[in-house]
């Protein structure tokens, strides 16, 4: 059919051979051809329908929408990671990481579910936490009676379930005696340390955990461990711990800047130093922290430290 004589084929209603009306146009194959004479009218055919098949009314009714389903801000695919590292792993420059931080707020608080995580979801949230940190089953088992318990409460809704479910892992640990620090918890879920501090604060409060805070003796061994120190140097810190709290050096002080000084000085007088920086990063204290009872420790005690035995 030439060019300028060509009609729209929705109005072809005749064969132009034999004037049938019996034309009838295949879908599959992009033909429209005449049954009776068995002329091909048009061989490229295009389907102008919907993409999807609907067999009766209900069908029709139910894929008749138009554009992609909506989806709620929790169900959006991407997520600002908490670490200050960009889409290829670079370093985001520090005049910038404000604005990072701001955006990851708001997308935090936009997407938190109205609805709690069910117990599979939050246990299984949990799971990831206590294997990333090499925790104990009784943490894990007191995790889930804790979350339980705010669940029946009604303490869950309208909080971030991430925050929820790392504060009350901060807990179980305080309650199993397994002591863990805010940070550690904060890197292992990814979860700001203030936010899990503020959840705590409110779990506990509410659901009436009276909780021990921990002793320094309770970070000693964890942190001699994590840094690879031998039995004998925690032996030897656990001497000078409670000498230090004989004399009452370790009122009004925080157990994780204690126990991380002792450990420092321990190693130097042993002779496997390890930097502060090192003991800073297990203890989750800073530098500072760590030289300012570094100095207390060794005027109050009469400590020599000038030459490492």
């Amino acid at each position: 059919m030439p060019e300028n004589k060509r009609v729209k084929l929705e109005e072809i209603t005749h064969c132009p051979e034999c004037g049938s009306t019996r034309i009838p146009r295949d879908y599959k194959r992009g033909e429209l051809v005449c049954t009776h004479c068995g002329l091909v009218i048009e061989d490229r055919y295009i389907d102008q329908g919907p993409e999807w098949q609907a067999f009766d009314q209900e069908e029709r009714n139910k894929v008749a929408r138009a554009g992609a389903p909506v989806k709620h801000p929790s169900d959006l695919p991407t997520v600002i990671d908490w670490k200050n590292t960009d889409s290829y792993g670079k370093s985001i420059p520090p005049r910038n990481r404000p604005g990072v931080y701001r955006l990851r707020k708001w997308q935090q608080r936009v997407g938190m579910r109205k609805k709690p995580l069910s117990k599979s979801s939050a246990m299984s949230l949990c799971d990831k936490i206590v294997s990333s940190m090499e925790l104990p089953r009784r943490v894990r088992e007191a995790t889930a009676m804790l979350y339980q318990k705010a669940v029946k409460q009604g303490l869950i809704r309208g909080r971030n379930p991430e925050a929820v479910i790392a504060a009350v892992l901060y807990a179980a640990c305080r309650q199993c005696n397994v002591p863990r620090t805010l940070d550690e918890i904060a890197d292992s879920s990814g979860v700001d340390r203030k936010d899990i501090g503020r959840n705590y604060r409110f779990m506990s409060r509410q659901l009436e955990l009276n909780l021990v805070p921990f002793q320094p003796q309770d970070y000693l061994f964890h942190f001699c461990h994590e840094l690879q120190l031998g039995e004998d140097i925690e032996l030897k810190a656990l001497e000078l711990l409670r000498l230090t709290e004989a004399q009452g050096l370790t009122n009004g002080r925080g157990p994780t800047g204690i126990a991380a000084a002792i450990i420092y000085i321990t190693s130097f007088l042993a002779g496997e130093t390890r930097t502060q920086s090192d003991v800073a990063a297990v203890a989750g204290v800073t530098e500072v922290t760590i030289r300012n009872r570094y100095k207390e420790l060794v005027e109050q005690l009469g400590l020599d430290v000038s030459q490492q035995k």
